[in-house]
């Protein structure tokens, strides 16, 4: 059976309709009014092959930041609900990718148990209309959603674009490696017995 999700949310600030599926073959179909975080998105879907639609209203007039972070706690949700009860999948994934000068590495783990790291400081405070400083309220926003353990570090880089990119496409890369199954995992790969 396929894992998707449908969510939709609603708040006086944004409307978002998201549509996850982690079994895909990477198509995406992205509007939120902000370009850039279309690219990311896109991005993600692509490398992650995840298939992904992703509708959103925000009050762009007062800035990006209701924008990001919903579509990242809708986005936290919808994967939570795609991977389901977590029986058979590998749980962890890690990627080092390279975005010309920029290197980062990604690694998260579905324990159930949100915690977000990142050491990411960029040098320029927007790429287009969407504020740097966001990337950490998004990342943010989907671990605590998805309940994720997800960490970043970036080894290389002085590009925000690169930066940013770069850890748009390793996060589907870790992503998609841990919700792989695994037919050696018969149950949940934890030692408690659920996660």
């Amino acid at each position: 059976m396929e894992r998707v999700a449908q969510i939709t949310r609603t708040t006086k600030e944004t409307d978002i309709s998201l549509g996850l599926n982690l079994d895909g073959a990477g198509k995406a179909e992205i509007s939120t009014g902000i370009g850039f975080f279309d690219h990311m998105l896109d991005g993600f879907a692509r490398h992650g092959l995840f298939d992904l639609t992703c509708r959103v209203k925000g009050d762009l007039q007062v800035d990006c930041h209701h924008t990001v972070e919903d579509t990242g706690i809708v986005l936290g949700q919808a994967i939570k609900e795609a991977v389901g009860d977590k029986k058979g999948i590998v749980r962890f994934g890690t990627c080092i990718l390279p975005m010309d000068e920029a290197l980062v590495l990604c690694s998260l783990d579905l324990s159930g148990r949100p915690y977000y790291v990142s050491d990411a400081v960029f040098p320029s405070p927007q790429v287009g209309d969407f504020d740097t400083q966001m990337v950490a309220e998004f990342f943010y926003a989907v671990s605590c959603q998805a309940a994720m353990n997800l960490h970043f570090r970036m080894l290389s880089g002085s590009n925000s674009h690169h930066m940013t990119e770069g850890m748009f496409k390793a996060f589907a890369k870790a992503l998609d490696m841990a919700v792989a199954k695994d037919p050696r995992i018969v149950d949940v790969l934890s030692t408690k017995g659920s996660l």
